[in-house]
């Protein structure tokens, strides 16, 4: 799930790096040189991550190497793609989010392609269904994490909701991100959109004023506010004194990954009620030198084979509906059944004119 650092990744990208995900191996990272036929190009974020051996079977398979060229986290690497719209950079994007898709597609940067298998991918995660311009291959959501150990101590109940983090038993026990240099930071912010609306009293705005003076905290990045500030990282172990943080729904499996012997439950939970949806997609770049290979390419991230290597990769949840969830998601996650969402067209017209005003209203 990207950030936006990563909604993943975010959305949810950002928990892939933090539990140090495969590197995909044996690839190049740089660009430029002439087109090769039997090479094919994908453009990423940095968290993208595959198994070695399941690389190795596409590239078996189709014929084709990848070449892999990573630049940044998503908002970057979107505005990257932006930037060289005209020479694309290679054949296929992968790490667009919905809150930056309607920017890629106003910019024109994909030709459309009806990937195979799409059909076994929810509608509802096809937000470009009509004329198929991006593929959604994963998504995750981002929500407030809690540290177990402390509520316990505490004998305070967890927060669920957005309403809850207002109640003054969690008066200065939240850090989150600013939605202007973090993915997760916009999710959550999106989340305040979704839930409260943007007209009047009672909208976002006044909810953001009241939470600033329930005492949130505000730091620029993810991996600052989870592994600085929030004392549930590392098994209850983090250096922070916040035992609320804005994270993944997917940060407790990945406290709980390679740990010998396995606990009988992830030391952090999640505020079901706090999350917003964020959905990656890969698109076939218009120009792209090597179409034939990047349409293989756009098939492949929606196959079985890669959607099933990918949660443990990228700490996400695949788009196959079909594919299988890791043991330790089904475990030690936690389902999200109704999460916040705004409209992509919503979010790419009023995105810099809301974080705006959050920034007036938090950081003044």
């Amino acid at each position: 799930m990207k950030p936006v650092s990563t909604i993943r990744k975010a959305v949810v990208a950002a928990v892939a790096l933090a539990v140090g995900g495969t590197a995909l191996a044996g690839c190049s990272t740089s660009g430029g040189g002439a087109a090769d036929a039997k090479t094919v190009k994908l453009v990423s974020h940095d968290s993208f991550a595959i198994s070695k051996s399941v690389l190795k079977e596409f590239e078996r398979r189709s014929g084709y190497k990848v070449q892999m060229i990573k630049g940044g986290d998503a908002g970057k690497a979107v505005n990257q793609a932006v930037l060289t719209k005209d020479n694309p950079q290679g054949d296929v994007f992968f790490g667009i989010d919905n809150t930056l898709l309607s920017r890629g597609l106003d910019e024109g940067l994909f030709t459309p392609y009806k990937a195979k298998g799409l059909a076994g991918v929810p509608e509802q995660l096809q937000l470009d269904k009509a004329q198929h311009r991006v593929t959604p291959v994963d998504y995750g959501d981002t929500c407030v994490n809690y540290d177990k150990a402390y509520f316990a101590r505490h004998h305070l109940a967890p927060p669920k909701s957005f309403d809850d983090l207002l109640k003054p038993a969690y008066k200065g026990l939240l850090v989150t991100e600013n939605p202007a240099t973090s993915s997760p930071g916009l999710a959550f912010q999106l989340g305040t959109v979704a839930e409260y609306g943007t007209k009047g009293k009672g909208g976002w705005q006044d909810y953001w004023k009241k939470l600033k003076a329930n005492g949130v905290e505000t730091v620029d990045g993810w991996e600052q506010a989870y592994y600085e500030r929030f004392s549930g990282a590392g098994g209850g172990g983090g250096k922070g004194d916040k035992p609320l943080v804005v994270s993944y729904a997917s940060s407790p499996p990945a406290e709980v990954m390679d740990k010998k012997p396995a606990p009988k439950e992830a030391p952090t939970g999640v505020a079901t009620g706090t999350c917003f949806r964020q959905i990656e997609f890969a698109g076939l770049l218009k120009g792209a030198a090597n179409e034939k290979g990047g349409k293989a390419l756009l098939d492949f991230l929606i196959s079985k084979e890669f959607q099933e290597d990918m949660p443990l990769q990228m700490f996400v949840n695949p788009a196959l509906e079909s594919a299988k969830v890791p043991e330790l998601f089904t475990k030690y996650g936690q389902k999200i059944d109704d999460p916040k969402t705004v409209a992509p067209d919503e979010i790419s017209k009023h995105r810099e004119q809301w974080i705006k005003q959050w920034s007036s209203l938090v950081l003044k």
